[in-house]
């Protein structure tokens, strides 16, 4: 499997033909009969809608980005959604019809139907949430670990590093006069990352969530509930950890303890991988500019993201890039100091 993105259409708005009529027929064509009531939902990358059912009740029906994934890659989301449901971990897997099919085809568009689930954010301030969170990301790591991805993408250093700077420049994005240093900043960064997943060797590479930041974790009265697997992928367990730590290295390191205090009653835990945390955060800044960038043809994007792709934004994004070289170069986390000890082996 190579480290390359899909192919995507060339600039043509992805859900102009996507009106509320044909959305409606879409849902129809896979049998849920509809009341009429749409709600488009916050969702950029598809387009996402609760809609009502004449039977009562809601769906939340995804559109997929055209060109985006094959469909064998989004039907890989699917079943290891339906793996971590059956394990009992709480997800929100896609609803079959009643030929069983999850993944469903309507006038170019493909799109598959959820329950709809609502939450709250994760109250990452509290220690019991915190180690909420690590005993299910722990069990969503062991189930995958049982398995690979075949379809899926590998998180390295070419597909979410060096591509999305790449294709900055290739399209006349940064602005020139501060080109020279901008494509500087991005090189040293793309550098250190390479060297530092050189140190810390061969990785232990799971199904993971991929995106596991607390937009994405919905908590009720019965605990957390992980929503949209889109961005899975196969990676390293830090991946779906950093992205839930904040604030000064002391405050980090704290909710690092407390996420693995409940992650390694599950799973066990590489030490070296924290090494990573902050080459993964520089991977993560160079990744969603370029996505932002890839995206501006979209007409939703310069609507939502008006800030994107104006002089002070690039003057910014260089400030923080060599921000984030300097986090680079300071010691990584500690795990006896996020109470370490022998890793609970599975």
């Amino acid at each position: 499997m190579t480290d390359r993105p899909p192919t995507e259409p060339d600039h043509a708005p992805p859900y102009a033909d996507l009106t509320p009529d044909r959305l409606l027929d879409a849902i129809e064509s896979a049998g849920w009969r509809c009341s009429g009531s749409v709600l488009a939902l916050n969702s950029y990358e598809n387009r996402v809608y609760q809609v009502g059912l004449e039977a009562g009740g809601f769906v939340v029906a995804k559109f997929y980005r055209p060109g985006r994934w094959p469909d064998a890659a989004i039907l890989e989301e699917h079943t290891f959604a339906a793996e971590l449901a059956t394990a009992e971990i709480p997800v929100v897997p896609p609803l079959a019809d009643a030929r069983g099919k999850t993944l469903h085809h309507f006038a170019g568009h493909r799109f598959a139907l959820f329950p709809r689930q609502g939450g709250r954010p994760p109250e990452l301030g509290d220690p019991e949430h915190l180690r909420w969170l690590g005993r299910m990301l722990g069990r969503l790591h062991a189930v995958g670990a049982t398995h690979r991805f075949a379809h899926r993408p590998t998180l390295g250093l070419a597909r979410f590093g060096r591509e999305p700077v790449d294709f900055l420049f290739a399209h006349g994005f940064v602005p020139d006069e501060l080109a020279h240093n901008f494509r500087l900043a991005a090189e040293t960064l793309l550098e250190q990352i390479e060297t530092a997943f050189t140190a810390v060797g061969p990785l232990r590479r799971l199904r993971l969530h991929g995106d596991c930041h607390p937009g994405n974790i919905l908590w009720t009265d019965a605990g957390p509930h992980f929503v949209d697997l889109d961005d899975c992928l196969q990676g390293p367990a830090i991946q779906d950890l950093w992205m839930l730590l904040s604030g000064e290295r002391a405050d980090m390191q704290r909710q690092l303890a407390l996420l693995l205090e409940g992650y390694r009653q599950f799973m066990d835990f590489d030490p070296a991988e924290l090494a990573l945390i902050e080459p993964l955060r520089a991977l993560r800044l160079l990744h969603y500019t370029g996505w932002l960038a890839r995206r501006w043809h979209d007409p939703a994007f310069p609507r939502a993201f008006p800030w994107f792709n104006t002089p002070r934004y690039w003057e910014d994004q260089l400030n923080t890039l060599r921000e984030q070289a300097e986090r680079l170069a300071e010691p990584p986390l500690s795990l006896s100091a996020a109470g370490g000890g022998a890793p609970f082996a599975v």
